[in-house]
C-alpha cells in the first residue's frame, strides 16, 4: 500500500518539471501527508490544472463521506472489478504529485518496523496513478477526492512491502488524462511496476509514525546504529 508520501519540491521546481500543467504557485514543503489530508492532483477534466483533493476515494454514490478513509488505496488488479473504483477507473483518472513516499520494513524476530524513505535516483517529483471523484453533501458542498493505485513491488520495494504506489512514466500522462471514457484494457499497461534501478530506499526516523511531525528530519537518512531505537519515543 502507499499511506504516507512527501511534496517538498518547490513549485516553480514542480512546475519546471511538467511543463504541460499548471500548478498553484504557493504551497509549503510536505514530508509526511497522510490520508484524508488534501493533497495535489490533476484530474482528467481537460483543463491540465491540478488543485487539492482529500486522499481518499469517496464515489459519488456513497451514503457518507467516511468511506474515503478506507479508499486510500485501489489495487491494480481489480480496479475494473470493485464497485467502489471502475466507475473512476473508466472515466476520472488523475495524477497525484510527489517527490517520495515511505513504507515500513517489518524486522525479523521482533514487532518493530522501521520506515524507509523511498524516491527517484534524479530527485525529482514525479506522478502516482490515481482515480478521483465529487462527493456532493446534503448541504450542498462539494468534496474532490482521490485514491493512489498500487501494483506488485519492483525489486527494490519487494524487500520492504508486498504493494508499491503506480508511478506514471511520461509517456502514460496524456492517455491516463483522456477525457474520454477508457476501456480497462487499454489503461491496464501503464500500471505496472516503475523500474526499480532508477529508484532508492533508505531507512528513516520513526517520527513519520505520527501525521503530527512534518518536517525535513523526516527524510534524513537514519544511521545505521538507531534501527533497534524504540519507535515509542520517536513521536515528539
Amino acid at each position: 500500500m502507499c499511506g504516507r508520501f512527501t511534496l517538498t519540491v518547490d513549485p516553480a521546481d514542480l512546475q519546471a518539471a511538467f511543463p504541460d500543467f499548471s500548478f498553484p504557485t504557493q504551497g509549503a514543503p510536505r514530508f509526511n501527508i497522510a490520508p484524508t489530508q488534501p493533497i495535489l492532483a490533476l484530474p482528467n477534466d481537460g483543463k491540465s490544472t491540478a488543485d487539492y483533493f482529500t486522499w481518499g476515494l469517496i464515489p459519488a454514490w456513497a451514503k457518507e463521506p467516511s468511506i474515503g478513509s478506507r479508499l486510500i488505496n485501489a489495487r491494480a488488479e481489480t480496479l475494473a472489478e470493485k464497485s467502489s473504483f471502475r466507475g473512476a477507473y473508466k472515466y476520472k483518472r488523475c495524477l497525484i504529485f510527489a517527490d517520495g513516499f515511505y513504507e515500513w520494513k517489518s524486522q525479523a524476530g521482533t514487532k518493530l518496523k522501521v520506515p524507509h524513505f523511498i524516491r527517484l535516483k534524479s530527485g525529482l517529483p514525479f506522478a502516482f496513478a490515481g482515480l478521483w471523484d465529487e462527493w456532493h453533501a446534503p448541504d450542498g458542498s462539494l468534496i474532490k477526492s482521490c485514491a493512489i493505485i498500487t501494483t506488485e513491488p519492483n525489486a527494490l520495494m519487494a524487500s520492504l512491502h508486498n504493494r508499491m504506489p503506480v508511478i506514471l512514466s511520461p509517456e502514460a500522462y496524456a492517455p491516463w488524462l483522456e477525457t474520454a471514457p477508457q476501456k480497462p484494457e487499454s489503461l491496464q499497461k501503464f500500471l505496472g511496476q516503475y523500474p526499480a534501478d532508477e529508484m532508492t530506499a533508505y531507512p528513516v526516523s520513526t517520527l513519520v509514525n505520527s501525521p503530527a511531525n512534518d518536517r525535513t528530519e523526516l527524510v534524513m537518512p537514519l544511521p545505521v546504529d538507531t534501527t533497534s531505537r524504540d519507535p515509542k519515543k520517536d513521536f515528539s
